[in-house]
């Protein structure tokens, strides 16, 4: 029987950690790339039209869109009761974001965010959600806020690829706060479809030129300018 030394035992956990390495800078390498190639790329933005926005909080990228527009109406789909407190209904805005059930309300707060549940999300969940929030018209854009503006169809487009995430059916899940709730939705998430990576998708769907692929914040954002005031609706 051979004698297990301090290195037997070391050379495997090394050579796993620098496997963990190359996956994890391969995965970044491709998605900064499939970011950089752009999907619809005649598209440019109409000078009046739809405003919405893409919102950013340094990891998830979501869309805030306005309530009642170009024929679409989100009223009836996020009604107030389904909020905690149904006044905030009253805001003409929702912020809508797609991703992992667990991921979504085991992490209220980014301090709550256990490896196990990135890794549980990473590896591949069918168990999805819809988070919508209430809110506002964003007053200005900065690095983390871009507004968009879109033709009536575009919007439509947009807003059939939202809806047709809603899987119906089952109730509606109280949010983190009073003015958020959570929707059963369709999809499958993964390393390859998360949150950002379905918040491009949503534009394509729509037609405005963005990443061909946006598993990052930055390959949602860096395709819209930064800085201005929203333009006229």
């Amino acid at each position: 029987m051979g004698i297990v030394t301090h290195e037997t035992i070391l050379r495997p956990l090394r050579l796993l950690l620098a496997a963990a390495i190359l996956l994890a800078a391969g995965y970044a390498a491709a998605g900064l790339v499939g970011g950089a190639i752009p999907a619809n790329a005649g598209w440019r933005p109409p000078p009046r039209g739809v405003t919405i926005y893409v919102e950013s909080n340094g990891v998830h990228v979501g869309l805030i869109l306005p309530k009642r527009a170009a024929g679409v109406d989100w009223r009836g789909a996020f009604p107030a009761g389904d909020l905690a407190d149904p006044r905030y209904a009253g805001f003409d805005h929702v912020a809508v974001g797609w991703g992992e059930r667990a991921f979504f309300l085991e992490t209220p707060t980014w301090a709550s965010v256990r490896p196990r549940t990135i890794l549980a999300a990473a590896i591949g969940s069918d168990r999805t959600l819809l988070h919508v929030e209430h809110v506002p018209a964003p007053t200005r854009t900065d690095a983390d806020t871009r507004a968009i503006v879109l033709r009536p169809d575009e919007y439509r487009r947009l807003a059939a690829a939202v809806a047709a995430t809603l899987a119906g059916g089952g109730p509606p899940v109280r949010g983190y706060a009073r003015y958020d709730a959570f929707y059963p939705a369709r999809g499958h998430y993964s390393a390859i479809r998360t949150c950002n990576a379905w918040t491009g998708a949503t534009l394509r769907a729509a037609g405005v030129r963005v990443g061909a692929w946006t598993p990052f914040p930055v390959t949602v954002l860096g395709w819209f300018p930064a800085g201005d005031q929203p333009p006229a609706r």
